[in-house]
């Protein structure tokens, strides 16, 4: 049983407006309660002050973490280690689900959000840091870099979580609509419920292949944007040289063309294949989304 100290009211369960389990959100992996894990968990419950329209009635908050989204082997090996900082997430454990929110480097909300139901899992465990989840579709997933702080506790929680329940048609994550709160359909990016518009991988194939760096504008990474903006224009200007100087008769002029034309195009194919795995989570086209509170 956990300690709780006389200044506070056991019989109080909210905590800046959200509902939680303060038995369990302010205790270590041995229910112990811990001052310094209630701070730690208030300031990451802050990050998540947007997300009671999208609990249940009877649904409780027992943990919030840090993390990261699933990462492929070739993104990583694209990108390099600073893909752990673009795919950094917020995970929030309730009595019901697993709240994943993808998020800026600093970990504030990009209006972006997806559920894993514990009925939509067939084994949920960690491995080291790494957050590794099996759903009843069939599909495996590996959320990276778990809070450090945290991991004792994760491990201690999941081993109290039931996995038995409905599951939901889709039997993985799936991600909700950031105003509704209703579900989203995988590869469609308008909300079937209130028609919200979502950035699409169509139109960040576009804008990938006609604007240096478009394709990480579109998506909100301009640090990213800028460097691929600046490499793209170089290359760019080695095309054309290299395409007067074979016009002009210039020694090996056409295979330096093909050379810097082939780069080129590698270039705007992994911005695309980036680009497009950012877009998976759900991108609204307007900058500001208020969620309104809905039946469940």
């Amino acid at each position: 049983m956990v300690e709780i100290p006389r200044n506070q009211k056991a019989v109080e369960q909210n905590v800046l407006g959200l509902p939680v389990d303060r038995n369990i959100i302010f205790s270590n992996h041995k229910g112990t309660y811990k001052q310094g894990i209630e701070k730690r968990q208030t300031k990451l419950l802050q990050k998540i002050s947007f997300i009671k329209p999208f609990l249940k009635e009877d649904e409780k908050i027992l943990l919030v973490t840090t993390g990261c989204s699933p990462i492929s082997i070739l993104e990583q090996l694209l990108t390099g280690w600073i893909v752990f900082y673009l795919r950094r997430s917020l995970f929030v454990f309730t009595n019901k689900r697993i709240f994943h929110i993808p998020t800026k480097i600093n970990y504030s909300y990009r209006n972006s959000i997806a559920q894993i139901l514990y009925a939509d899992c067939q084994t949920i465990e960690m491995k080291g840091r790494t957050l590794v989840v099996k759903y009843k579709n069939g599909k495996k997933e590996k959320f990276y870099y778990m809070g450090g702080k945290e991991k004792k506790k994760i491990k201690a929680l999941l081993k109290t979580i039931s996995l038995e329940g409905i599951q939901s048609k889709t039997a993985g994550r799936i991600h909700l609509c950031p105003r509704c709160t209703k579900e989203l359909i995988e590869d469609e990016y308008s909300c079937p419920n209130c028609r919200l518009e979502f950035k699409s991988k169509a139109e960040t194939k576009r804008i990938s292949i006609v604007y240096p760096g478009g394709g990480y504008f579109y998506t909100g990474h301009p640090w990213l944007g800028v460097g691929d903006a600046i490499t793209e224009s170089i290359l760019l200007l080695f095309v054309v040289l290299t395409l007067v100087d074979a016009l002009q008769g210039g020694e090996n002029g056409f295979t330096s063309f093909a050379v810097f034309s082939i780069i080129l195009a590698l270039e705007k194919a992994i911005t695309v294949y980036h680009s497009n795995h950012f877009i998976k989570e759900y991108i609204p086209k307007e900058k500001e989304i208020k969620p309104i509170a809905t039946s469940q």
